[in-house]
């Protein structure tokens, strides 16, 4: 059994990318878990994971192991999940892969009140603003805005359509005067968002009398934390653009101000996605907890 069980600690450190993250999912000690893989590393006098001080990631080896027995223990975790069902009560894991805005905002909100409902399902939730294959990195459930998901996903809408706006501080706006067109952000220091997916910052997007504007900004900071962004606009650092979502009551409160609110433009809400294959009961629950109430249950 101790050998199936060194496979399992090794598959749940390649899923997680991490010692640290897998040690937490485990309920282990990181010290221990690491101890673990080495000794089936000499076990199998292979070398299974690159060890850096920032990441660890699998050898040819370890991808090659990972690869024959990561969805073994899945569909061992999922027919457990399956038998527990029989004593009627819903268990399992359900993993979530969310941007950190939408974990903010919706799928935690959520989620926690719902928890003591259901004791024997465990959640685990990952913010991560890249898009995701939910299939290949074993995850349940992945959110984004919109529903353009691949044809085998089903999406069901969690959110209402979603409107950003460019807000500042009134000490910012005391230095600077204020754009009335995105043309006019080329002049005013913009606090910029970094993605993985993308090259170099987002373009700001609008919308007005039908047309849609890009606009590349530049400022002297920039994050990849949409809090750090909404921070450093309230510390008077520059513009920000952020879901409406994300700064009303700072507006309301006149801790911001919004501009080019004729500009602004909506999105699509968060949809959530996920393989039709692997609806399990536990998934299932999770899935109508997250629905958008005012769609449709078909929607």
């Amino acid at each position: 059994m101790a050998r199936f069980d060194d496979l399992a600690a090794f598959a749940a450190v390649v899923r997680a990318g991490s010692f640290t993250r897998a040690a937490a999912q485990l309920g282990v000690s990181q010290s221990a878990l690491s101890q673990t893989v080495r000794a089936l590393e000499r076990r199998l006098d292979l070398k299974l994971l690159n060890r850096t001080t920032r990441s660890v990631s699998p050898t040819e080896a370890g991808e090659r192991l990972y690869q024959t027995v990561g969805p073994r223990f899945a569909d061992i975790e999922e027919e457990l999940a399956a038998l527990g069902e029989m004593r009627g009560r819903p268990a399992g894991t359900v993993r979530i892969t969310a941007t950190e805005h939408a974990v903010k905002t919706h799928v935690w909100p959520r989620l926690q009140p719902w928890l003591p409902k259901y004791p024997d399902i465990k959640l685990e939730i990952s913010s991560d603003n890249r898009f995701t294959d939910i299939v290949a990195e074993r995850f349940d459930i992945g959110v984004r805005l919109g529903a353009d998901v691949a044809k085998d996903m089903i999406a069901v809408r969690m959110a209402p359509d979603m409107q950003t706006v460019v807000v500042g501080s009134p000490d910012y706006f005391a230095r600077h005067p204020q754009p009335r067109t995105p043309q006019d952000l080329g002049e005013h220091d913009c606090i910029g968002r970094r993605l993985p997916t993308h090259s170099g910052l987002m373009n700001w997007e609008f919308r007005h009398g039908g047309k849609n504007v890009n606009v590349q900004v530049s400022g002297r900071l920039a994050f990849n934390n949409s809090e750090l962004i909404v921070a450093a606009a309230l510390a008077g650092h520059g513009l920000a653009w952020v879901p409406n979502d994300l700064v009303r009551e700072h507006v309301a409160a006149g801790h911001l101000v919004s501009v080019l609110d004729d500009w602004a433009v909506t999105f699509p809400g968060y949809h959530l996605y996920y393989a039709s294959r692997r609806a399990s009961p536990a998934l299932a629950l999770v899935v109508d907890a997250l629905r958008y109430q005012d769609a449709p249950v078909g929607a």
